[in-house]
């Protein structure tokens, strides 16, 4: 059985997310799947602080941590290697926000040279970076990405150049 650090449920052996509310389940190491490109870090207690690079996977360039909504204080380390994050309330998003204020196809976290581009993808209800629609936008550490009621912040380790 996987146990949620969140609600306590017991899922199902191999669960990639609670069947009650939703939350990733344990985390995914660049070092047992080297295609990774996210690792989720629940923080128990719901609370908001930003990460610190120890608290990191080695490769990751920048994260994004849930300031407000359901898993406020859940962690998504952005690595290398040219995949796309993708967000939305599909199960298997790499990001998925269960709520229907979320498309289940909603945006995509891209890496480019240097950085990290959001761009949505057809979401009903937008994406926003600091208040502001967009389309696509590439991300500044600092900004706020606005995805349904979920609000991130894009949170740089050290220097994307």
């Amino acid at each position: 059985m996987a146990i949620c650090n969140e609600c306590g449920f017991e899922n199902p052996e191999g669960a990639r997310f609670c069947s009650s509310c939703g939350v990733p389940i344990g985390m995914t190491s660049s070092a047992d799947d080297p295609t990774a490109l996210h690792t989720s870090i629940i923080v128990p207690d719901g609370s908001f602080d930003l990460p610190s690079v120890e608290d990191l996977p080695p490769n990751a360039l920048a994260t994004l941590v849930i300031r407000q909504g359901p898993k406020k204080g859940s962690r998504i380390a952005l690595e290398g290697g040219g995949q796309d994050v993708t967000i939305g309330r599909h199960p298997e998003s790499s990001i998925f926000l269960d709520d229907v204020t979320v498309s289940r196809r909603h945006a995509v976290v891209q890496p480019v040279d240097g950085g990290f581009l959001v761009r949505d993808v057809g979401s009903l209800n937008g994406t926003y970076v600091n208040q502001e629609r967009v389309e696509e936008q590439i991300l500044n550490n600092g900004d706020e990405l606005q995805v349904g009621k979920f609000k991130l912040v894009f949170v740089a380790v050290g220097s994307l150049n």
